[in-house]
């Protein structure tokens, strides 16, 4: 294991596809850590929610690096761990969770553009701050250098259960053969983007969550980067 860094100077990259426990897990971590959480994914998803608005093709990828070079996304944390989304000062925290927008965040962030520039304001956020950060090129792109980093992954079944309850839970009328046919979809559009694919950076932890509690993952993230006496902060 590397030596410990002080986990309030350091940059914790965690990495993983849709379903496999990496928003929650990097809330709750940053959270014990008392730093900062940036949700990479919130800020795609809020640039796909201003396209859809408009009616954009998702798929034009001159027309979105257009859209974000004259966009506003800012991520603000809030006391017990979550996190608001701004888009151009609008809150858009939970509109941003609907199932549209899940279903065409893969589109939009696979254009070279946009991701140009969020990576000069993801940098920008993350150097201001110790924090934990989590997508799917967190580090191998954003910061190739982090401190720590992690790949988090599950089961395809078990990811797509995950998504199932979690939209159910908010009230949403979906199907789990509607909620399967979308992650795989999105699996192939992240693993395969030319910029920035999903995959796991050769010195990140691989962690299988299939079977384990967020609890559980939580824990063994903050046992490896040497932050025990953390886990009770806040």
């Amino acid at each position: 294991m590397p030596s410990n860094p002080d986990p309030k100077k350091m940059v914790i990259a965690i990495d993983g596809p849709a379903g496999a426990g990496k928003s929650t897990i990097a809330r709750l971590a940053a959270r014990k850590l008392d730093v900062l959480y940036i949700d990479t994914g919130a800020m795609y998803r809020a640039l796909t929610l201003k396209a859809i608005r408009l009616g954009m093709n998702c798929q034009d990828e001159p027309a979105l690096s257009e859209l974000m070079r004259n966009t506003r996304i800012e991520l603000r944390n809030n006391h017990d761990g979550s996190i608001r989304v701004l888009l151009d000062d609008e809150d858009v925290s939970l509109a941003i969770r609907k199932p549209e927008v899940a279903r065409y965040v893969s589109d939009v962030s696979k254009a070279a553009g946009v991701r140009k520039e969020m990576l000069g304001l993801q940098r920008g956020m993350g150097l201001k701050a110790p924090c934990v950060l989590d997508g799917r090129d967190i580090g191998t792109v954003v910061f190739p250098d982090a401190d720590r980093k992690f790949f988090l992954d599950a089961d395809f079944k078990e990811r797509a259960m995950r998504r199932y309850k979690e939209l159910k839970e908010k009230g949403e009328e979906i199907v789990l053969k509607e909620v399967e046919a979308d992650l795989k979809n999105r699996d192939t559009i992240d693993s395969t983007r030319e910029c920035a694919p999903l995959k796991k950076a050769d010195d990140a932890i691989y962690v299988d969550t299939t079977h384990m509690t967020i609890e559980e993952v939580v824990e063994y993230i903050l046992k490896y980067i040497g932050a025990q006496e953390h886990k009770s902060t806040s």
